[in-house]
């Protein structure tokens, strides 16, 4: 019997199901099962459908698949949609290409604070440890050891601290790490109530930046955001970007500076339209 949940995993996917496939198992091994799995499946075909249907079948986990047609690259959209399938007050936002440690949810809930978001980060695999990706080595946890990914022919620098296990190291490297903290859609959590007053996502945006701007909106609304990025771990699988366009970023940038600029707290082209 599933606990009491205190949490809803919010994964957004397109047409990746295999890596959605090891993305949802490493959720099912985790060391806190108080959540529920939101797939903001933004018009996959029906490979990811079968997908999570196996996953439900076998899983303990109760799992919700949002869908929508495919009719270009709108995230956004999706997302405010699984936002609002979601049964608690606290929302883990990730992808289904990143493969979440197995105390990836205990720890986000243990950091939450109110008025609050936690600002995680992600590993990024090369391209060959991604292909050989496998449920037994989820299981195994290999993906997080340093000393097993560099036998495997991951490069050997500082981003490998991102996977340290000692939580005084990974406090610290909180602490003085320079880069800001931000809503980075692949891991990140809030308070249901604190997204919902800025009216979640702008929809008019596509690819480049869509997720920072609802964070920059949440900060001008006095939400603060706190760096976990040494303490909630997860791993990126490498994949190509073709949905990545130079008009479409620019288009974001225009809207994510008139956010700054005026201090916006809330999109008129968001939940509540």
């Amino acid at each position: 019997m599933q606990p009491p949940l205190k949490a809803s995993v919010i994964i957004s996917t397109y047409n990746q199901p295999e890596w959605l496939n090891l993305a949802l198992y490493s959720y099912d091994i985790q060391t806190d099962k108080s959540f529920e799995i939101i797939v903001a499946d933004d018009g996959s075909d029906e490979r990811t459908k079968a997908v999570i249907d196996r996953f439900s079948e076998e899983s303990k986990l109760n799992v919700i698949h949002v869908w929508q047609e495919d009719n270009g690259f709108q995230k956004t959209k999706i997302l405010n949609k699984a936002i609002l399938a979601s049964n608690t007050d606290y929302l883990i936002f990730t992808d289904g290409d990143c493969i979440a440690r197995k105390d990836f949810v205990e720890t986000h809930l243990k950091l939450s604070k109110p008025n609050c978001a936690l600002s995680g980060g992600y590993f990024k695999l090369t391209d060959k440890i991604s292909q050989a990706m496998t449920k037994q080595i989820i299981l195994s946890q290999k993906c997080f050891d340093k000393h097993w990914l560099l036998a495997k022919g991951q490069p050997d620098n500082f981003k490998l601290n991102k996977l340290t296990k000692l939580k005084i190291k990974a406090k610290l490297l909180n602490f003085i790490t320079p880069t800001k903290a931000t809503f980075d859609g692949m891991n990140v959590s809030c308070y249901k109530k604190d997204i919902m007053a800025v009216n979640g996502f702008d929809e008019r945006m596509q690819y480049g930046g869509e997720d920072r701007e609802v964070g920059e909106r949440m900060m001008n609304n006095g939400v603060r955001f706190l760096q976990v990025r040494y303490s909630t771990i997860c791993v990126h699988l490498h994949h190509d970007r073709p949905y990545k366009l130079d008009e479409a970023e620019a288009q974001n940038q225009k809207i994510r500076l008139a956010t700054k600029k005026n201090r916006e707290k809330w999109t008129t082209y968001g939940i509540n339209k």
